[in-house]
């Protein structure tokens, strides 16, 4: 836990605003949106949870996924899903971080459209 602490706040460039044992949560983004980080070993039921990286993704807004995709791999992550248009103004990729976690990275000019009308 403390190791993906370290490796989030070198990505963000922000400490987590909210910690307990187990649990961190930063604010990220325009809409300050909150990513936690829960250790395992905290969660009681893992289900179905095989060790392997899947499930739902959640993409982040970043101004460019190439330039993104290739900090995160310097910073160790993986490519999970590489850089493909989603549709008409997406355009995305994904990684797993050195934890395990899919981490999903999206330009999205509808996104940039909302936010300029804010």
């Amino acid at each position: 836990m403390e190791a993906a602490k370290r490796w989030y706040t070198e990505l963000l460039g922000i400490r987590p605003y909210f910690e307990r044992p187990g649990y961190a949560e930063f604010r990220i983004g325009d809409y300050q949106h909150e990513l936690g980080l829960l250790d395992s070993k905290c969660v009681t039921d893992l289900g179905a949870h095989t060790g392997t990286a899947g499930g739902v993704v959640t993409y982040w807004h970043v101004d460019d996924v190439q330039a993104t995709l290739n900090r995160l791999g310097a910073l160790g992550a993986t490519v999970h899903e590489p850089v493909r248009e989603f549709g008409e103004g997406f355009v995305g990729a994904s990684v797993v971080d050195p934890f395990g976690n899919v981490l999903g990275i999206m330009e999205n000019r509808h996104y940039l459209e909302i936010l300029g009308g804010r």
